[in-house]
């Protein structure tokens, strides 16, 4: 099946009240896994990718693994840059035919913020490319966007409510008390005000940092209108946890074949762990 548009899954989301699982992939095993495990699942998935990891190996070759794995899938598929940090690198990604960015602008004061995500969601309208935001900052650190817990400031409902209208976003990330990489107690989420988010914001609400969030929370924060999560840290452990169970019993292996294929396999399982968490299994 060719890529398809991320809005187009979002917005079946939203409509039957469920989310649709973001999984971050660093090569080619992940991005098997995760599309495994979305046809095993009959699941709806979107890949991202960061700006660090694009730096890495390039939007082409991403699009490229991604695009041939979604090919042979007879489920849908969207493949996503994850934080874009400027309007160039968003710009290269359409041009790289992703079918969606982020644009994140969430350091940024309030008006700069709309003001450059205005531009890029104009230019990515003009290309029929979805584009998600973020307004309020979401802790922790995602590549080399760092957030310090003092310096995280939960979304403002109205402020929402204003930004989504003026910059014409499709979907809008939200921080209601995540934060990217792992935690170091539970974290507490503000359901009362997500709640109050959902009921001023018409686009699709996306939670990141869900990686170590308790699975009740991530399903309640569905319940009260979350349409996608993000999934990044949790992934990489997986990985190098399968990579690890070969190469430390066994030190003489030297073909990355055999690890790396225990690598897809933790990814895998988890992936499939989190499609049933977000409850988009069978619907497709």
């Amino acid at each position: 099946m060719a890529l398809v548009s991320s809005l187009e899954l979002l917005r079946k989301a939203q409509k039957e009240k469920y989310a649709v699982g973001a999984f971050n992939a660093e090569n080619m095993e992940m991005v098997q896994a995760i599309v495994e495990a979305a046809v095993e699942m009959r699941a709806p998935v979107i890949i991202q990718t960061t700006p660090s990891t694009v730096a890495y190996a390039s939007l082409a070759m991403f699009r490229a693994m991604v695009f041939a794995a979604a090919n042979e899938a007879d489920v849908p598929i969207a493949l996503h840059l994850d934080h874009g940090d400027s309007l160039e690198l968003c710009r290269e990604a359409v041009g790289a035919k992703y079918t969606s960015v982020m644009y994140d602008g969430s350091k940024l004061s309030f008006e700069e913020n709309i003001n450059i995500t205005k531009n890029v969601a104009d230019f990515c309208r003009a290309s029929a490319i979805q584009i998600e935001a973020e307004l309020g900052t979401v802790g922790g650190k995602e590549d080399s966007h760092e957030v310090k817990s003092e310096d995280a400031l939960y979304t403002n409902p109205m402020q929402a409510k204003e930004f989504a209208e003026r910059t014409g976003v499709d979907s809008l990330a939200i921080a209601i008390g995540t934060a990217h990489g792992f935690y170091k107690g539970e974290p507490k989420l503000d359901f009362e005000r997500l709640e109050e988010i959902h009921k001023v914001v018409s686009v699709p609400l996306v939670l990141h940092g869900a990686s170590g969030v308790p699975d009740e929370a991530v399903k309640k924060s569905i319940g009260f209108g979350i349409c996608k999560v993000n999934f990044a840290t949790e992934l990489r452990v997986a990985f190098t946890k399968g990579v690890n169970a070969i190469l430390l019993n066994d030190n003489k292996v030297y073909d990355p074949k055999k690890y790396n294929k225990q690598g897809k396999e933790e990814v895998k399982k988890l992936v499939v762990n989190k499609i049933k968490l977000c409850g988009s299994n069978n619907k497709y």
